[in-house]
């Protein structure tokens, strides 16, 4: 490829058939601890539902882990488009894809710790980045108040069961205890409920059956 205005729009095309989104970009400096060489790093992710039904399409039954899915589909795309692909869950240590985030789009961190997408709320997430040796034309976007601070009521605050989310930390023991019982079926059926109670991006909310997906996942890794 030649042009590289165009970059974007053919490697936007090549995710969403993925289900797949480019979650901004940029230019990264020294101490941005991009990978050496790195003139463009791309941010890629998800939000709502479309990654899950193209995860069920294509995944390898009984062996494909959504960690496994995204480093073949994304290691392809990387290839076509002559990057080097970065995961988050490659490590440690990890790669600093929140310090990432904050310099490619308006996300900003929620009362219960995550971040939080003006548009997409709690139902996103970021799978990978694509390092680029070309100074490429990155998505532009325009610093927004941060999403939380007109909500006057804070209901994430004050929706999950067992208090996990209190003075600004995440008990996760508590929330895994609360998950093993009668009274966690809601979350493990539907997904968090201090996440489900944020007012913004409901029209993005996972698919109950990623829902559960990712609650099961989550608990597995947790200590009995």
């Amino acid at each position: 490829m030649t042009d590289k205005d165009s970059v974007l729009q053919l490697l936007c095309a090549a995710l969403r058939t993925e289900g797949l989104l480019l979650r901004g970009g940029f230019h990264p400096e020294p101490d941005d601890d991009a990978p050496p060489g790195t003139a463009t790093l791309l941010l890629v992710g998800n939000a709502g539902p479309e990654m899950w039904y193209a995860f069920e399409k294509g995944r390898r039954r009984g062996t494909d882990r959504l960690n496994d899915w995204t480093r073949r589909v994304l290691s392809g795309v990387a290839d076509r488009f002559g990057a080097a692909a970065i995961f988050p869950f490659d490590g440690p240590p990890y790669a600093p894809f929140f310090g990432w985030a904050r310099q490619a789009e308006a996300v900003s961190e929620s009362p219960i710790g995550m971040m939080i997408h003006p548009a997409y709320g709690l139902w996103h997430a970021w799978r990978g980045a694509l390092a680029f040796r070309d100074k490429l034309a990155v998505p532009e976007f325009q610093p927004v108040p941060r999403s939380c601070d007109g909500c006057n009521d804070k209901p994430c605050r004050t929706a999950c069961p067992v208090d996990a989310f209190r003075d600004g930390t995440y008990d996760v023991a508590a929330c895994a205890a609360h998950l093993r019982t009668e009274a966690g079926a809601d979350c493990m059926a539907l997904g968090c409920r201090a996440r489900r109670a944020c007012p913004i991006g409901s029209d993005h909310i996972y698919a109950p059956a990623q829902a559960r997906f990712h609650m099961r996942a989550f608990l597995r890794n947790q200590p009995p």
